[in-house]
C-alpha cells in the first residue's frame, strides 16, 4: 500500500477530516513537472487557524502566478492524525498532490506567534526534513521563513535557512528566483545562502556569529564575510494598488476561525501604541484605493461566495475614505446579502454612518480595544483615547441595534497598579449602563458585553522592549483579582493562560542559545504550545533547566538601554533612539501625536520616499 493509500485509510480514522483532504475551490493545481521550482507553504498550526491567515492566500496566489513556481500548502496536524502517521509510516503530505515535504525545493513558514515554533520543529521531521541547517545536505530543501516573529529571528537561527524581514510580496518572488538558480546551475547550499544574503530583506543567520559577555548577555552580532551586511534592512512594499493581491482564494469545506474574505484596505498604522509590535514593524501607512478595493471585493465575491466581508487593516476606521468605501461596497453587496465587517476598530475614528451602513445586511459584534482602565495607563501606553470616545461609540451601537460588545485589554503593562485593573471594571460597568439607558422598547435583546484580558508581552522594536513581563505570581494574584471585581450582571471575563504568555515572552525577547531548548523541549513531545489542551509548562520548564538557561533571564529582566539586543542587527526602520524616547515619555504618563499629525521622528523618514508623513523638520 503506497503513502496516498494509507493517508485516505487514516481520513477515515481522524476526527476532522477535512482539514485534510484537499481539494477545495478556488486550490491552484498545476502540474508538477512543468513548474521547475516547487514551494511549500508552511503554517505551523491547525488548518483552521491557517486558512484563516491572509498572508498565506496572497503569497500562495503569488507564487502559483508565475509559470515557473508551484506552492501547495501544508498545515500542523492534531494529536489524532500525528498519531495515525506514526502508526501507518505516513509522512507530512501536501494538501493539493500529496508530496512529502522533503520533495520539495524550498519550504517557506510563516511566523506569527512564538508558541508555534516547536510545530515547526514537528512539521520539518514528520516531513523527513533535518531540523537545524547544519544537518541538511545538498539534495535537502532550503527552508526560510517570515512573518512578524522574524523581526527577532535569533530563537529558531539553528533551524532556518534564511528569514525574509518585511512585506513579503517582492521579496518572496526575487528569493525563489535565486532558488531556482541554485536548482539549474547546482549550485551548493554555501553559495546558495550567500546569494541570498545579497538581497535586501533576507538575513541568512549562519553567517552571521553571535557573542555574550559572562552574564549571558549579547555582546555582538558579527558578519562572517565582507560581503555580508552587518544590519540586514527589512522589506516595504510602497504602492499596495500596484502588488500583487489575489481575486481568487481556496474555500474551505470545513468552519475556520475567520471564514470570510479579508480585504486588506490598509497597512499600517500612525497611532503609535507603545505596546504595539504591529504598529511599529509594518509602518509607514499605505492605503489602497477606493477603485481597487471595489474590483478586489466584487472579484472575490464571485469567485468564493462568501457572505462577509471584513476590512482588514491594523486599524481600519483610520483609512481615509471608510464611509464613501463602506457605502459603495454596501450599494454593490446589498443585493446578494453580503455584510461588511469592521474588525480592529478605533474608539476614537469616525465610525457613527460606517455603522450605520454596515448594519443594512447584519449586525457583526463590534469589537473595541481600550486596553487599560484608567486614563493614566491609556496614556502611559500612548493609546490616544479617552473614557467618552468609548462610551460615545458603544451608546451610538446600542442605539442602533447592536447588542454585543467586546472589549480587549491587558494586564501587566509597566508602571500598572491595582487602581487600574479597578478602572477595568469600571468601565464595563459603564458600557452595561449605556445599554439600559436606551429605552426598553428601542434596544435589542440580550446584552453580551465579553471583556477579554490578554498578559502584557514585551516585544522587540516597541519602546517596551526593554521592559520586563510581570512575574507568573504577580500575574495570577492579578488574574484573581480580576475575576472578583468583574463579577458584573451582563459582563462575561475571558483570561489568557499565564503560563503560555511567559514562554512567548521569552521566545519573544530571546537570543539564539534558545534554540537548543526548543529542540530539547520538541524532543520531550512539546507541541501545539498555543493550544491549552497540549501545552506542557513542565516540559518545558526540564529543557531549560537542563539546558542551563534561566526563563526568566529573557522574560522577566528589566533590560538596560545600551544592551545590545538580540535583534539589533535587524533594521526595521524605527531607530532604538526613538524607542527609546518613547519608553522614556511613557514611564512619565506622556504622550506623543499621531504621525498624520505631524512627523515624530521615528526613524522612517530617512528612507527616501517611504514614509508620507515625513517632512523636512523631521528630527
Amino acid at each position: 500500500m503506497d503513502i496516498r493509500d494509507r493517508f485516505e485509510r487514516a481520513l477515515e480514522r481522524v476526527q476532522k477530516a477535512p482539514r485534510y483532504t484537499g481539494g477545495e475551490m478556488n486550490t491552484a493545481i498545476k502540474k508538477w513537472e512543468e513548474a521547475p521550482l516547487h514551494f511549500g507553504f508552511c503554517f505551523p498550526d491547525t488548518y483552521e487557524v491557517g486558512m484563516s491567515h491572509l498572508g498565506m492566500k496572497i503569497l500562495y496566489g503569488l507564487i502559483n502566478q508565475e509559470s515557473w513556481s508551484l506552492c501547495e500548502r501544508f498545515f500542523m496536524p492534531w494529536t489524532d492524525m500525528i498519531a495515525l502517521m506514526k502508526e501507518d509510516d505516513i509522512p507530512l503530505l501536501s494538501m493539493e498532490s500529496r508530496r512529502p515535504l522533503n520533495e520539495f525545493d524550498v519550504i517557506g513558514f510563516t511566523l506569527q506567534y512564538e508558541m508555534s515554533y516547536s510545530n515547526i520543529l514537528a512539521m520539518m521531521d514528520m516531513g523527513g526534513v533535518p531540523l537545524e541547517g547544519s544537518e541538511r545536505g545538498e539534495k535537502d530543501p532550503m527552508v526560510v521563513a517570515g512573518g512578524p516573529c522574524a523581526f527577532n529571528p535569533e530563537p529558531l537561527a539553528p533551524f532556518i535557512d534564511a528569514f525574509m524581514i518585511g512585506d513579503g510580496e517582492d521579496v518572496m518572488t526575487e528569493l525563489n528566483r535565486v532558488i531556482l538558480q541554485r536548482k539549474q546551475q547546482g549550485w551548493g547550499r554555501e553559495k546558495c545562502l550567500l546569494e541570498l544574503a545579497k538581497l535586501e530583506g533576507v538575513y541568512v543567520p549562519s553567517l552571521y556569529q553571535v557573542s555574550y559577555d559572562d552574564e549571558g548577555r549579547v555582546t555582538r552580532v558579527t558578519p562572517k564575510g565582507e560581503d555580508i551586511p552587518e544590519r540586514v534592512r527589512k522589506r516595504v512594499v510602497t504602492n499596495l494598488n500596484d502588488t500583487y493581491y489575489p481575486e481568487e482564494i481556496p474555500v474551505p469545506y470545513t468552519e475556520v476561525v475567520f471564514d470570510r474574505i479579508m480585504l486588506e484596505i490598509m497597512r499600517g498604522c500612525t497611532r503609535g501604541c507603545r505596546f504595539c509590535q504591529a504598529g511599529m514593524l509594518y509602518r509607514p501607512v499605505r492605503e489602497r484605493s477606493m477603485d481597487t478595493l471595489i474590483h478586489l471585493a466584487e472579484k472575490l465575491q464571485e469567485s468564493t461566495g462568501y457572505e462577509e466581508i471584513s476590512l482588514s487593516s491594523l486599524s481600519s476606521g483610520d483609512y481615509s475614505c471608510l464611509p464613501e468605501l463602506i457605502r459603495e461596497l454596501m450599494k454593490r453587496m446589498k443585493d446578494k446579502r453580503v455584510s461588511i465587517s469592521l474588525p480592529s476598530l478605533r474608539i476614537d475614528s469616525v465610525l457613527k454612518e460606517s455603522l450605520e451602513e454596515t448594519q443594512q445586511v447584519k449586525k457583526t459584534s463590534l469589537t473595541f480595544a481600550p486596553e487599560a482602565g484608567t486614563q493614566r495607563m491609556r496614556d502611559v501606553i500612548n493609546k490616544g483615547v479617552t473614557e467618552e470616545d468609548l462610551l460615545e461609540k458603544v451608546r451610538d451601537a446600542f442605539h442602533g441595534g447592536w447588542n454585543s460588545v467586546k472589549l480587549y485589554f491587558m494586564d501587566g503593562l509597566p508602571t500598572e497598579t491595582t487602581d487600574d485593573l479597578d478602572g477595568i471594571a469600571d468601565l464595563a460597568r459603564k458600557v452595561v449602563s449605556e445599554y439600559f439607558a436606551v429605552p426598553k422598547d428601542q434596544r435589542a435583546r440580550g446584552l453580551r458585553v465579553t471583556v477579554s484580558v490578554s498578559i502584557f508581552v514585551p516585544k522587540p522594536f516597541t519602546p517596551f522592549q526593554w521592559a520586563g513581563q510581570d512575574t507568573l505570581e504577580t500575574i495570577q494574584k492579578k488574574t484573581e483579582y480580576l475575576k472578583k471585581v468583574l463579577d458584573i450582571k451582563g459582563v462575561t471575563f475571558n483570561w489568557h493562560e499565564p503560563y503560555v504568555s511567559f514562554l512567548e515572552a521569552c521566545f519573544a525577547r530571546g537570543d539564539r542559545r534558545l534554540g537548543k531548548v526548543l529542540r530539547k523541549a520538541y524532543e520531550k513531545g512539546c507541541i501545539l504550545d498555543g493550544w491549552n489542551e497540549t501545552f506542557r509548562y513542565d516540559l518545558w520548564m526540564e529543557s531549560f533547566r537542563e539546558c542551563g538557561l534561566d526563563p526568566a533571564f529573557y522574560a522577566n529582566r528589566e533590560r538596560e538601554r545600551e544592551e545590545t539586543l538580540p535583534w539589533d542587527h535587524i533594521d526595521s526602520g524605527i531607530s532604538k533612539d526613538f524607542l527609546w524616547r518613547e519608553n522614556e515619555k511613557a514611564r512619565k504618563g506622556e504622550t506623543t501625536k499621531d504621525c498624520r499629525k505631524g512627523c515624530n521622528g521615528c526613524g522612517l523618514q530617512k528612507w527616501r520616499g517611504v514614509c508620507g508623513y515625513a517632512n523636512a523638520g523631521c528630527v
